[in-house]
């Protein structure tokens, strides 16, 4: 039995161990920045791994960090993250979220419970001695939500320290729109830029009858929306992705008064950082209308997670990896859409690649990320400790050129 096989073999092996750590994450899932019980749990199985140095607080309070090293070699890091959503879960099962109003909707527990399952497997190799060099295991609070200071967990992670001596890092994500058996692996920008936007249109109000006599915001919104729709249909490539949507718009609180200023809220994705700048500059430019009808505007863009870029070249020993241990799999080369993901904080600092792997049950309900009935099927959870431990067994085994 060759190495690949072993560690296929050893993950089925923790299938249950797997099953049972996921479920109860799942049953217990708390919001972002505040990971307490998850973090305690996540180090509790950690410290059972012979060799295994546990770090609580690499960070950020809820972090956790778990190192295996033996000798000379490459430093690989593994990634998960830990926090759920503020969102009522609405399945119909035995391992129903405990927290009204908060659930794992985003596989997380998922990521969490492969994560610790790793850990054990590659630990194993640690203490027969058949690798060397350094594993590290973050566990990583807040991807969801950033913080009052516009920061999520990544970036506390990263100015913690804990990729400095890190040569790269593999990250997986739960993917419900494809089915087992698929996985996407894409090379370069994968996931977007995220930024927010906050702009005010200022008028001085008025009288509702009297509307000659003022200058209206609500009246200046409808060129600028108008404007801020027509920044990727007229502005942006074809050829490039990008998206500016506007989620919140309020102004006034009574029907005959003029209000003296409208709020504009949204969001906006890219991929590239060319097409970012471009998209900030016309969106300013689009708020600017409003000063040719004699009103003024502040305009406050926030940047959050940058775009998602897999390095090809580790996504090269991923791919291998896949098709060695499971060559019925197919493998789908694109981009993983328009919504953010902070573990671009950590492969801005370091080589690495995330790959989505397929979860979907497969009982004809749509059950997507971020939505009430979100599932998985849990035979993936031992293809997913598979795929990643043979990833940094060959990385540590220096069959990587």
């Amino acid at each position: 039995m060759d190495v690949g096989e072993k560690i296929k073999k050893k993950s089925m092996k923790l299938h249950e161990r797997l099953i049972r750590w996921r479920r109860h994450l799942h049953m217990n899932p708390e919001l972002s920045f505040q990971e307490v019980k998850t973090a305690r749990f996540v180090a509790g199985v950690l410290r059972e791994i012979p060799g295994m140095k546990v770090e609580e607080g690499a960070g950020y309070p809820t972090a956790v960090v778990g190192t295996l090293s033996a000798g000379e070699g490459p430093v690989v890091a593994v990634r998960a993250d830990m926090d759920a959503l503020p969102i009522r879960e609405e399945n119909n099962v035995e391992y129903r979220s405990r927290h009204e109003g908060i659930m794992h909707a985003c596989g997380h527990d998922a990521h969490t419970a492969i994560g610790l399952g790793v850990a054990i497997l590659l630990g194993e190799f640690f203490s027969l001695g058949e690798v060397s060099g350094t594993v590290k295991f973050l566990f990583q609070p807040a991807e969801e939500r950033a913080d009052e200071h516009g920061s999520t967990g990544a970036p506390y992670m990263v100015k913690g320290g804990v990729l400095d001596d890190v040569d790269c890092i593999i990250a997986l994500h739960m993917s419900p729109e494809n089915t087992l058996g698929e996985v996407q692996v894409h090379d370069g920008y994968s996931m977007a830029n995220v930024d927010v936007f906050e702009a005010k249109i200022l008028g001085t109000g008025g009288h509702g009858a009297y509307p000659h006599l003022g200058t209206d915001p609500v009246w200046m919104l409808g060129p600028v929306l108008q404007a801020l729709h027509g920044i990727v249909a007229r502005r942006v490539s074809p050829l490039d992705a990008a998206v500016v949507s506007v989620g919140s718009i309020v102004s006034g609180s009574a029907g005959n008064v003029i209000p003296s200023e409208a709020v504009v809220k949204g969001t906006i994705r890219s991929y590239t950082p060319d097409v970012r700048k471009l998209v900030h500059r016309e969106l300013d430019r689009a708020f600017s209308l409003v000063e040719v009808f004699d009103g003024k505007y502040g305009l406050e863009i926030k940047t959050e997670d940058p775009a998602l870029y897999n390095d090809p070249g580790v996504n090269q020993v991923i791919r291998t990896v896949i098709n060695n241990l499971y060559p019925e799999y197919e493998l789908l080369d694109t981009p993983f859409g328009l919504g953010g993901e902070d573990f671009a904080h950590m492969t801005s600092a370091v080589p690495g690649a995330m790959f989505f792997l397929g979860c979907a049950v497969g009982d004809g309900v749509s059950r997507d990320l971020h939505t009430p009935n979100f599932d998985i099927d849990e035979r993936i959870l031992p293809v997913g400790v598979s795929i990643i431990a043979e990833t940094v067994r060959r990385f540590l085994g220096s069959e990587v050129k």
